[in-house]
């Protein structure tokens, strides 16, 4: 399979040393084309970590190359998902399939709405995280610091899941839960909740640029924010008639860690050497991402489902008044798929928008 992966950051860079590791021949596309500038000329990447070696990259230079691939992976922010969608969807084609790393703000439903406009409907893979963990070093350079052992992902139209989930672990590996629907996938995403309690309690250091690591500071007032916080979500996912993993079932699954309390199992990561290095730039994912394209629609799913969230609306509106800034205007995916009503969301999220007959 010919893949080709639309972004050039971190986590991107990491996809494709992992998959040229594991014989397979990626292209990436990067839009501005200043991040794989030194790939064009011959420079290779450099991996260390959990991916070792040297490898050099087949780069695309126009929008119109990512239509030769078999398989688009987007791998980007979340606030550049309507950007790129825009650039690639008139060169989408039928025979290819599209995964989203990860996935924010039903960006699939937007994909799916833009192609159906153009009669085509094709298989999209929804991931709840990252494969792996990654940070730049520099240009050409990064440190992948883990390959996740389970990610969760849905797939629309849902009668396609069995055909890309097949198609992402041929790639990547036997790592996949696959989800019945998107919803279930983005009511069972705990990142933006737990980021934005992590950001609201260390907002200073952040904003200082000090060093200070993000397990030793869930102390037990922290962490009961993220298990109400994780309360508030659980009672929303089960309006919509949803069960998904709470926040001790990720401990467990990701970590193999479990005891009453969030900050008696980070205590236990730091004890064992997972002590992660928390932002240290007020420009940070966990918010400037993870607020106005996680939290916003999970607030909307709560209004649909008559669900209140008061410490999720608390937390987005405090993040605001501290930036200066209408985090809700910040999402340019959610106003183009909306208004919603709650049983034609449940339809979208299994079978995508319709092609016009």
């Amino acid at each position: 399979m010919q893949v080709t992966i639309v972004g050039a950051g971190a986590i991107a860079l990491g996809y494709a040393a992992y998959l040229i590791q594991n014989g397979h021949k990626p292209k990436v596309w990067s839009p501005s084309g200043a991040r794989t500038a030194d790939f064009v000329t011959g420079t290779p990447l450099r991996a260390k970590g959990a991916i070792e070696g040297e490898f050099y990259l087949e780069v695309c230079g126009r929008p119109e190359d990512v239509g030769n691939a078999d398989i688009i992976i987007l791998a980007l922010p979340a606030y550049g998902y309507r950007f790129v969608l825009d650039r690639i969807i008139p060169h989408i084609r039928r025979h290819q399939s599209v995964i989203i790393s990860a996935h924010l703000s039903f960006a699939a439903l937007y994909l799916s709405r833009g192609l159906a406009k153009r009669g085509i409907a094709i298989p999209i893979a929804a991931w709840s995280t990252t494969a792996l963990t990654c940070k730049a070093q520099s240009a050409t350079a990064i440190t992948v610091g883990t390959i996740r052992a389970r990610v969760d992902m849905a797939a629309i139209p849902a009668r396609h899941s069995h055909g890309i989930y097949t198609t992402c672990i041929s790639l990547f590996g036997d790592r996949f839960a696959l989800k019945d629907d998107m919803l279930t996938l983005t009511l069972s995403n705990i990142n933006p909740q737990d980021h934005m309690g992590i950001a609201l309690a260390n907002l200073t250091r952040i904003e200082r640029g000090e060093s200070w690591g993000q397990n030793s500071n869930l102390t037990p007032t922290v962490g009961r924010l993220l298990e109400a916080l994780d309360t508030e979500r659980l009672a929303i996912a089960a309006a919509f008639g949803k069960t998904v993993r709470t926040t001790f079932d990720h401990s467990r699954l990701s970590f193999g860690v479990v005891d009453d309390s969030l900050s008696a199992i980070s205590e236990q990561l730091v004890r064992q050497g997972n002590d992660p290095p928390g932002p240290r730039d007020i420009a940070t994912r966990y918010v400037i991402e993870d607020v106005p394209f996680g939290l916003v629609p999970t607030l909307r799913l709560a209004e649909l489902a008559e669900v209140g969230a008061p410490l999720h609306e608390a937390g987005v509106a405090i993040l605001g008044a501290c930036y200066g800034r209408n985090f809700a205007a910040d999402n340019d995916i959610l106003p183009e798929i909306e208004p919603f009503e709650i049983d034609a969301l449940k339809r979208l999220v299994v079978d995508g928008y319709a092609v016009p007959a």
